[in-house]
């Protein structure tokens, strides 16, 4: 058929290596070839785990943290399947970023087969994305929004979808695309395999998988609000009134690229702004950016043109970006989970990350909250008020007239009405 992917059979399994290997996995030897360009050899263990069973047809769910190589675990089997129907795949995801990173990780896959792709998404022409979809795609990769958006429309239909994949389910559902996720599952045919990926597994999910998938196989690589190994994490217990100097000070030990997360899309442009005024290569990343701006500060960390990425939790999940030194989080995130989230973008690939979060003395219960979910104790440093040296340069001169000397004794505290330096601020000393 003109739609198919050209997929050669699998491998013989007479001639299969030792487990841990793609070769393992009864992956077509088409498929097999593009690996090997790609110089891949070994799977993540949620491709190990997963590729099996996703070949056979059965639903599954996923559940492991980003930048495990999710995308591949869900894409190969896709892809294979495919090449034997009729029928067409469906992806939906969270966010516009994720939603091209994953379409951009399966055309790295699948183009050598003749795999075209449509990614509709918010930001985007309507009409680029109706010339796509003219071209009959294998798969489609929507935002739950523009997707219902299609729907409405009337562009397209889901009658050939025969595999769908859920991806981020728990963020889309963090997000309150609920009931547009709802939406999709009644258009799409009964008949069909569900697979669904999810960092966490929180009742909603439970209740999707009851509602609309057929005895799902559960998957799980490590277990839910594990974070990776190889970071190291630390809470700054500090005033909140300090974060930006502690924030300097930061930024002068290390050399690498940082990722910040603030809770609000104000504070990430005034961070942003205010570490721009300070010398530093910033840019910004938030929901009200235009998504070409979206792309174009994205572009600019991954490809190290600017060393730090400030961004709310929209950045935290499905970022494929590598070498990331630091996270620091700058304000707590609204819930346990986006903690984990946020710090699995540093220490991947077998490397080692660092993950440094502020947090004052009475966000204790947050603090406990997070260290329940993740079953470990974060190191903590507290800092009861910021010496001479831990100020921001531009700052010296008057914390030098403030604290006499810099020395921290009885003698440095405020009189009634007098004004005392608290990092990168004055206010009233009481």
């Amino acid at each position: 058929m003109k739609n198919i992917i050209k997929v050669a059979p699998p491998v013989d399994k007479k001639d299969l290596p030792p487990l841990t290997q793609f070769t393992d996995l009864g992956i077509s030897k088409s498929i097999l070839e593009v690996l090997v360009k790609l110089n891949l050899k070994t799977p993540t263990p949620i491709q190990a785990k997963t590729i099996p069973t996703a070949l056979s047809g059965q639903d599954l769910i996923g559940v492991a943290q980003t930048g495990t190589g999710k995308t591949f675990a869900f894409g190969i089997p896709m892809l294979q399947r495919l090449g034997a129907t009729k029928g067409q795949g469906l992806i939906v995801a969270p966010t516009r970023e994720l939603a091209l990173q994953v379409e951009e990780s399966l055309k790295k896959l699948g183009q050598p087969l003749g795999l075209r792709t449509a990614s509709l998404i918010g930001g985007e022409s309507l009409d680029r994305q109706l010339f796509c979809l003219r071209k009959n795609p294998h798969i489609v990769i929507a935002t739950p929004g523009r997707l219902i958006d299609h729907l409405k429309r009337r562009t397209i239909k889901l009658d050939r979808i025969n595999i769908l994949v859920l991806d981020e389910a728990d963020m889309m559902l963090d997000l309150g695309f609920a009931p547009q996720i709802k939406e999709i599952l009644s258009q799409l045919p009964k008949e069909r395999q569900t697979m669904l990926f999810s960092a966490t597994m929180p009742a909603a999910i439970v209740k999707i998988a009851t509602e609309y998938m057929k005895l799902p196989v559960s998957i799980e690589v490590a277990p839910s609000g594990t974070t990776a190994s190889q970071v190291d994490q630390e809470i700054f217990i500090i005033n909140s009134e300090e974060r930006l100097a502690h924030l300097e000070k930061i930024l002068a030990q290390y050399t690498g690229s940082v990722l910040v997360f603030v809770r609000t899309k104000h504070g990430v442009k005034t961070l942003t702004l205010k570490l721009q005024a300070t010398g530093h290569q910033a840019t910004e990343i938030h929901s009200n950016l235009s998504l070409g701006r979206r792309r174009e500060a994205l572009n600019a960390f991954k490809f190290r043109k600017k060393r730090i990425l400030v961004a709310t939790d929209v950045a935290a999940r499905g970022l494929d970006i590598n070498d990331i030194e630091l996270v620091v989080n700058y304000n707590l995130p609204d819930n346990s989970e986006d903690y984990v989230h946020r710090i699995g973008r540093t220490g991947r690939a077998d490397k080692k990350g660092k993950a440094i979060t502020f947090a004052t003395a009475s966000q204790y219960r947050e603090i406990k909250e997070i260290e329940r979910l993740i079953n470990k104790n974060i190191r903590r440093t507290e800092f009861v008020k910021l010496s001479k040296e831990h100020a921001p340069p531009a700052r010296r001169s008057q914390i030098k007239r403030s604290s006499r000397g810099g020395s921290h004794n009885k003698s440095d505290k405020p009189k009634k009405g007098k004004r005392k330096f608290y990092g990168s601020q004055f206010r009233r000393g009481k």
